[in-house]
């Protein structure tokens, strides 16, 4: 009765136990974790969306981790993200923000009691619409040393150029003399 017993525990104590993430596959999507000198075989890890709409966030070895257990089987157990530990401490200590911090600095964080959407320390930004790209806002500012548009440009509405010069097709439209200029009706020549 005793085996029977101590069977019983054990499993009722592998039903939920926190783990550390100790190899990732990540072509195979699985994970082994280790409870203490324990270690698990390889195992699924939850996700937020795996049908239609999908989710990919692999998990990072050394990641504190819940395991729950079917059945307190370890071989049949399913890690789920994540608790903080002293390793990996939390991106924001904010009551109202949402924070990813990613392994190279780079920060995204929404704060609905401020209504700021942040973006920071990331190296380089691609969003790529197939049909179209709309912004709607009260004032836009472009802070960049410099910025290319590789298309047509129609503005509507007017055009304030200060700072420094403008060029048209090689012409400073602010700088540039014309040739061949007579008063009067005529026109004078090209821009030089």
């Amino acid at each position: 009765m005793n085996a029977q017993l101590n069977e019983l525990l054990r499993l009722i104590t592998n039903l939920i136990r926190t783990g550390v993430i100790s190899e990732v596959d990540p072509d195979s999507w699985l994970c082994r974790v280790k409870v203490g000198e324990l270690e698990t075989n390889w195992i699924n890890w939850l996700t937020f969306r795996a049908g239609k709409t999908r989710s990919w966030w692999c998990p990072s070895v050394g990641e504190q981790v819940v395991l729950l257990s079917l059945g307190g089987n370890l071989d049949t157990a399913f890690a789920l993200p994540a608790i903080y530990s002293n390793q990996f401490s939390p991106p924001s200590n904010s009551l109202t923000a949402e924070a990813i911090e990613y392994d190279d600095g780079a920060l995204f964080s929404y704060d609905p009691a401020t209504g700021q959407l942040q973006v920071t320390g990331i190296k380089s930004l691609l969003v790529e619409a197939s049909v179209s790209a709309t912004y709607k806002t009260p004032q836009f500012h472009i802070e960049a040393e410099q910025t290319r548009i590789n298309s047509d440009v129609v503005i509507n509405g007017a055009v304030t150029q200060g700072g420094g010069a403008m060029s048209s097709n090689g012409v400073v439209v602010d700088k540039h003399q014309h040739s061949a200029v007579k008063s009067g009706g005529d026109l004078s020549g090209g821009p030089v």
